[in-house]
């Protein structure tokens, strides 16, 4: 690897760092430059522009939430085993700003802000090709239909967290996944509005 590439490496890691702590609204070039340690000249050396810069730093930590990802979830597993496990998951205090990041991604994407659909569309293709790799199911229609549908449950669990829904939350769980509701989050102690 050059100077060059390891620097870009690095400085994708602190800007991924960043963004897991201050959000979307933490993407000016100038915030991005400021945790790369650098100034924003010279983060425009590494990357073509500000689009280039955060689709790469996305995508690094969309890797970086698949690699925590596979140390938590065991495979293959049917549909309720896996949707409880992820939802365990992501109830972790680890995950949750890998959550609260791709929801604020989702958002600028359903607006039709470039360049977060294009990113969100490849984050969430990645997200169903996990699934569907961890999912125990012979028909691959079916395996497609139900990694969809692992997505939309839990990001749908997440949304409901982040609204401070985290009782009906923990009870739609229960009532998809009701064998291993064990591992879900739980809604004790936890006032529903």
């Amino acid at each position: 690897m050059s100077i060059r590439e390891e620097r870009r490496a690095a400085a994708l890691a602190r800007m991924g760092e960043h963004l897991l702590r201050e959000g979307l609204a933490g993407a000016s070039l100038r915030a991005l430059a400021h945790a790369a340690g650098t100034s924003d000249r010279m983060l425009l050396y590494y990357f073509a522009d500000k689009d280039e810069i955060l689709t790469a730093t996305l995508e690094h930590v969309a890797a970086e939430l698949a690699g925590l990802l596979d140390s938590a979830v065991a495979a293959p597993r049917p549909y309720p085993a896996l949707l409880a496990e992820c939802a365990a998951a992501f109830h972790r205090p680890d995950f949750q700003p890998f959550m609260w990041l791709w929801l604020e991604i989702a958002a600028a994407a359903a607006r039709g802000q470039e360049p977060h659909r294009a990113i969100a569309g490849r984050i969430a293709d990645g997200f169903l090709a996990w699934g569907e790799a961890r999912l125990e199911e012979a028909d691959p229609a079916q395996r497609a239909a139900q990694a969809a549908l692992l997505l939309a449950t839990v990001d749908g669990l997440a949304l409901l967290q982040a609204v401070g829904r985290a009782g009906p939350a923990a009870e739609a769980l229960t009532a998809v996944a009701p064998r291993s509701a064990a591992a879900a989050p739980s809604a004790r102690g936890r006032r529903r509005s």
